[in-house]
Formats: structure tokens, sequence, C-alpha cells
């Protein structure tokens, strides 16, 4: 595979360099401070113009596409929540044929699959691992609000433990979600695809940077985004930015890569707070107990420690 060679004159994208022209205009109907739209959007600055997007039902279909308006500026179609990667597949399908006939230009557009944590983990997964496993050239971004958010706040198998939703309500007899989250990121990576990573947007030049790395690899790519959702993390909005960088500074949500198999954490945190800090930023963890806050610091820290053994493992580039 060795598409890491395709990043060797990679040159990173910086503030001055970053940029401006967002692909998905002003005037949309996102809730205010959703995150999720903020990281959609910087996603779309990368991509630019020449771009077709395949798009799962979820809150950025909704607020962007209220008939009769859009706020899409490329080429853009809503699909269903299970079937986003394989509209995406058919799409680069079906532009590869026609550079076949002769009948387009060469220059490929980038193609992106966009869909939240319900259409990632749960109802697209099918889907999504058919994309993968037959080598689609295309990014797929899940934004990952870690709730199905659009229809009513009920759990994914995204949602943290602990976590309130409507359908896992804290009480008596329950503290609320009570598996751990699904690891998608590893999922993906483990259909050996050629790019696979963590973003938040808290930190916007990595996140941009990765998207622009995505876009440049030849072949699948998985960009795993977090996504603050004031509406069904009972958050403040003007802190969704601070939350997204939180998540990052506590470990609960690390930045890594993974190229060619070899994974690089690209935001090492030398003195990480603990993670009580950022459960406290958000309502729906209000009723956890020390036990349950220290069972989840102890997940924390174990996923961590597992990451770096893996960067351990890719090689002394990564040391």
């Amino acid at each position: 595979m060795l598409n890491s060679n395709a990043l060797e004159n990679f040159e990173k994208i910086t503030q001055k360099t970053m940029p401006r022209e967002n692909m998905i205009s002003p005037g949309h109907r996102a809730c205010q401070g959703c995150g999720e739209v903020l990281a959609l959007a910087m996603v779309m600055k990368v991509a630019g113009p020449n771009t077709i997007v395949a798009n799962a039902t979820g809150c950025m279909e909704i607020i962007t596409s209220p008939f009769p308006q859009t706020a899409w500026k490329i080429p853009w179609i809503h699909v269903a929540f299970e079937n986003t990667a394989a509209v995406a597949s058919g799409i680069e399908s079906g532009i590869k044929a026609l550079q076949r006939k002769g009948r387009i230009p060469p220059r490929n557009p980038n193609v992106i699959a966009v869909g939240g944590d319900g259409a990632t983990f749960d109802i697209g997964l099918q889907a999504l691992s058919g994309a993968l496993e037959r080598g689609h050239n295309f990014l797929y971004v899940c934004l990952d609000n870690e709730a199905y958010m659009n229809t009513g706040i009920q759990r994914s198998s995204a949602t943290p433990y602990g976590a309130i939703t409507t359908t896992s309500p804290a009480g008596s007899q329950s503290i609320g979600q009570q598996t751990w989250k699904k690891d998608m990121p590893g999922i993906a990576a483990a259909h050996n695809i050629p790019y696979v990573a963590t973003a938040s947007p808290g930190f916007h030049l990595d996140l941009m940077n990765k998207v622009k790395k995505a876009l440049t690899i030849e072949g699948p790519a998985y960009l795993h985004i977090y996504s603050p959702c004031p509406t069904g993390w009972r958050s403040k909005p003007e802190q969704s930015i601070a939350i997204s960088k939180l998540v990052v500074q506590t470990n609960v949500f690390p930045l890594f890569e993974i190229i060619d198999g070899e994974l690089k954490i690209t935001k090492k945190i030398k003195k990480p707070k603990p993670v009580k800090d950022y459960l406290k930023t958000q309502r729906r963890f209000a009723h956890l107990k020390e036990p349950e806050i220290s069972y989840i610091q102890e997940r924390t820290d174990a996923y961590l420690a597992k990451l770096h053994k893996m960067e351990a493992d890719s090689g002394p580039e990564h040391e």
C-alpha cells in the first residue's frame, strides 16, 4: 500500500494558509453552539469546490437542506441512514466509469461521505465496512455527537458510559448508558485502510491537516470527529470549543492518526487534566458519583496506554 509516500511533500495547513471559503453557506439552521456544523465547515473548507458529498439523514442533513432551500455550494445528495458509504462508493465508481469513456476530465473530484454516530456506529456500519473492504477512494467523515440527536437524543453505541439520554435515563436502577463506547476508529483501522484519524474542532489546524492528508492519500480514509451538542449534552452553547479542547486535554478523546497501519498520537498531553473536569461541563453526567467517575478515569487511562503501546510498536519514527 505505502500510501505514506504520497505525503513526502505534504505541506501543512497553517493559520496563514488556512482555506477561507466555506462550501456551506451561512444561514443554516443549526442549534446555537453546534460543534458539529463547525467541524463540518472545517472539513469542507479543506475539501473545496471540487467535491461531491453524500450525507446521511441526521442533524447536518436537516439543518442544511430544508426544502426548497440548501446551504450547500457543491453537489450534495441526501441519503438514508444505512447506505451513505454505499452511495459514496457508487459515486466514486461512476466517476471512474465516465473517465474511462472519456466523458469527464481525469481530475478526480473529492468524494466525501458524512454521517453521524448513529449512521456510522450502528445503522450504516455494514455499508461502511463493505466500502472500506472494497477499497473505494473516498473519505468517510463521522461527526460524533454521541447520540441520535436529530430524532430526540436517543442513545447510540457511541454514547459514553454513564451519559443520560432519553433511552438511557438515570434512576435508582440505572446510571444512564451502561455500555462503553464502541471503538469505531479501531474498527475502521482493522480493515487495513490507508488512513484513519481522530479530530476535534477545538484543534482546528490538526483537524484540517487530517482532512487534507485523507484526501491526498489514495484509497478509503476514515476521519472520526468529536462534535459537541449543547442540546443533547445539556452543555452551554458558548462552551462548545472549550469542551472540544478539554476532551483532548483529559485524554477522553485522544487525537491520533494511523497511516498504513502505523499509529501516531498527534496531540500529546504532558499534564492531562482529570476526567472529572470534562464530565462536569455537561449535565448529562451530573448524576455520576465518585465510583463511576473513577471507573471512567481508569478506562480512559487504559485506552491511552494502549495507544502509546501501538505508537511504540509502529516504529522508531513515531517514538
